[in-house]
């Protein structure tokens, strides 16, 4: 049923706490984690992380945005040299391999320049076995989600649940292929834009992205 009437949320905070209560029965267990895709969902990422006293961690994935209408994604790339390409879209735009090669590269350079600013040179916690709940603030076409959870999955998790705030309807169920469950809090229909559903949506600075990741091992 369309969700016509949902309202949005205050921020990212306040969404991150909402979509905390989701996840209750995996409070305080040591074998469950949060990843949070940043920048935008760090903040939520956090709270979720902080109301069930477990680990956070960010997970970088990069949307490898179409020449002159970045906001459309062709694709994405994540750490461990993952690269997903969305065909409807190159092949709906015909879209050459060799631009794809060069977003790609640039994105990869942004890439490795947030994960050494995140996290310095700490790895990235172990994964193998561990419940792993991968948190963004809203899902549109999902590359980038679709992105982590495959680079996520060669270290060998338990599971990986997928959860956001808010999400395009389609978006959230097909990534339910992907994901071994998906939770999102609102799925509104029509879903245009994932800052829409946001009183607040301003840009979350690096400054902010590490401040809450050094609180969180406070």
């Amino acid at each position: 049923m369309p969700q016509v009437s949902a309202q949005p949320f205050s921020n990212r905070a306040e969404a991150g706490k909402l979509l905390a209560a989701r996840f209750s029965a995996l409070a305080w267990r040591e074998d469950v984690i949060v990843l949070a895709l940043p920048r935008g969902g760090v903040p939520v990422g956090y709270e979720v992380a902080n109301a069930l006293g477990v680990a956070l961690d960010v997970f970088v994935v990069r949307k490898l945005g179409v020449p002159g209408h970045e906001e459309l994604a062709m694709g994405a790339i994540a750490s461990g040299d993952v690269r997903l390409v969305n065909h409807d879209v190159v092949d709906g735009l015909g879209i050459p391999s060799a631009v794809i090669d060069q977003v790609a590269e640039r994105e990869r350079i942004e890439l490795a320049r947030r994960e050494q600013l995140y996290r310095g040179n700490q790895p990235l916690a172990p994964l193998a076995g561990r419940t792993v709940i991968v948190v963004d603030d809203g899902l549109a076409t999902g590359s980038t989600m679709r992105a982590a959870i495959a680079a996520i999955r060669q270290q060998q998790p338990a599971s990986i649940i997928v959860g956001v705030p808010v999400g395009a309807p389609s978006t959230c169920q097909e990534l339910r292929k992907d994901a071994d469950d998906v939770v999102c809090l609102r799925t509104p229909d029509p879903f245009v834009a994932v800052g829409l559903w946001y009183r607040d949506f301003s840009e979350t600075p690096d400054a902010e992205v590490r401040a809450l990741l050094g609180r969180s091992e406070s």
